[in-house]
């Protein structure tokens, strides 16, 4: 199993928590937030991590070198920021295996990866989409569901219970980038929204816990609830 993880952010929102580290580098009930993502995809087998990073990125390489376990650890690193669609492009090309997990460096989702990545080839999909459900999914928008498959998102804002993309997808090696996308682009925005009806990712239901720490009141939350993890 071979996994991406998006790494490269500055973090921006909770510098009045931590600054001068990289995002995916904040420390959560004592380790680094990446930390608790490695571990967590090694539990499920994965055997190679592709890291995209940049900004301060020797902070992350001197940390974990290049392997944890018997992981192996490969950095990509952008020189200038490439957005999350400019490097998962990117990353995704050093990809060896025909189907790869990816993941953002600042969401946790309690989720059978290995499963995940099971599911994805069982449906046949070019991508697969991880998705949770939110007593309020206002913050995040929806996603609409139509037999199993993912074909429009719901405008942030719109309150209630509903199924939420939890930032979890597993992707075919080869997936097409059309040629008028630019260097650096946003994946859910500029590619993923326009072609939503086109891709049509499986939905993957994920019951388990999910906090993206993007924020401080919800960085300040995974201090208190994630030390189990």
């Amino acid at each position: 199993m071979e996994a991406i993880i998006l790494a490269g952010g500055m973090g921006t929102r909770l510098a009045a928590r931590v600054s001068g580290i990289p995002k995916a580098m904040v420390p959560v009930a004592g380790r680094p937030f990446l930390e608790i993502l490695l571990r967590q995809l090694e539990r499920c087998g994965c055997t190679r991590v592709l890291l995209s990073v940049g900004y301060l990125h020797s902070v992350i390489e001197d940390h974990f070198g290049a392997a944890l376990g018997r992981m192996e650890l490969d950095y990509v690193v952008e020189e200038s920021p490439l957005g999350t669609g400019g490097a998962m492009r990117r990353v995704l090309a050093r990809a060896r295996e025909d189907a790869v997990l990816a993941l953002n460096g600042d969401t946790f989702l309690d989720a059978d990866y290995a499963e995940m990545i099971r599911f994805h080839s069982a449906e046949g999909a070019a991508m697969t989409m991880a998705i949770t459900r939110q007593a309020d999914r206002g913050r995040y928008g929806g996603v609409v569901i139509r037999d199993g498959r993912i074909v429009g998102f719901e405008e942030k804002g719109r309150s209630g219970e509903g199924w939420i993309n939890a930032g979890a997808y597993a992707l075919n090696r080869n997936l097409e980038w059309p040629a008028e996308l630019p260097e650096r682009f946003s994946f859910e925005k500029q590619f993923l929204g326009p072609r939503i009806v086109e891709l049509a990712p499986a939905a993957f239901e994920v019951t388990g816990f999910f906090l993206d720490i993007g924020v401080p009141e919800d960085y300040d939350r995974a201090q208190m609830e994630m030390g189990g993890f």
